[in-house]
């Protein structure tokens, strides 16, 4: 990417400056420091409503997302990840999964199929676009690599990131991150952070 990269974090904690707050900072300094720009959007600080299931926006033909009947932030949204050339997809793992925000906003991304009612499965609308870089951002209690393959969080953030039109070019989970109220970000993962943000511009 060049230096003008414009790279959007859709963080999706609860906590404010936890792990994942911390890591996405980092990552947005690293990214800044380079020349290019970042937007944070914080789902716990947003104003997107649950999806209705009505499947309105997906009746909707093209490459361009679906509008929904819905008049919240969403729409805002979807413009600043088509506008954006990267990503940085961040959730905690809380039961085994995303968080119940960013999974509010997984379902809220249904914009992004076409699928007729008389179709049997969705079709992709970025499916056949050139397609975008995203990091992916976790953390949970177990130890890393335990974490990274029982639980389903990875998976949904990747397919997040697919159905946007980006490819996963990198991954931070942390591990054991539960013995301390207030959580530091260990120094290993602060370099690889640094790291992932600079292949990410």
């Amino acid at each position: 990417m060049s230096d003008k990269a414009k790279i959007l974090v859709i963080n999706g904690s609860y906590r404010d400056q936890g792990i994942t707050d911390q890591a996405t900072a980092m990552m947005v300094q690293t990214i800044k420091a380079s020349g290019a720009t970042a937007e944070v959007i914080c789902l716990r600080d947003y104003p997107i409503e649950f999806c209705l299931n009505c499947r309105e926006c997906t009746q909707q033909s093209g490459d361009a997302p679906g509008k929904c009947v819905q008049q919240d932030g969403m729409q805002d949204l979807i413009d600043k990840i088509e506008q954006a050339s990267g990503y940085i997809l961040a959730s905690p793992t809380n039961y085994g999964s995303v968080t119940a925000i960013f999974k509010r906003l997984m379902e809220r991304l249904v914009v992004y199929t076409y699928w007729p009612w008389d179709k049997n499965y969705p079709q992709y609308r970025k499916a056949d676009s050139p397609r975008k870089k995203a990091i992916l951002v976790s953390s949970c209690a177990a130890p890393g690599i335990l974490g990274r393959w029982v639980y389903g969080t990875h998976k949904q953030l990747k397919m997040t990131a697919q159905v946007i039109g980006a490819d996963t070019i990198g991954t931070l989970f942390t591990g054991s991150i539960s013995k301390q109220c207030h959580s530091r970000l260990p120094e290993q993962a602060q370099n690889k952070a640094r790291s992932l943000a600079e292949k990410l511009i």
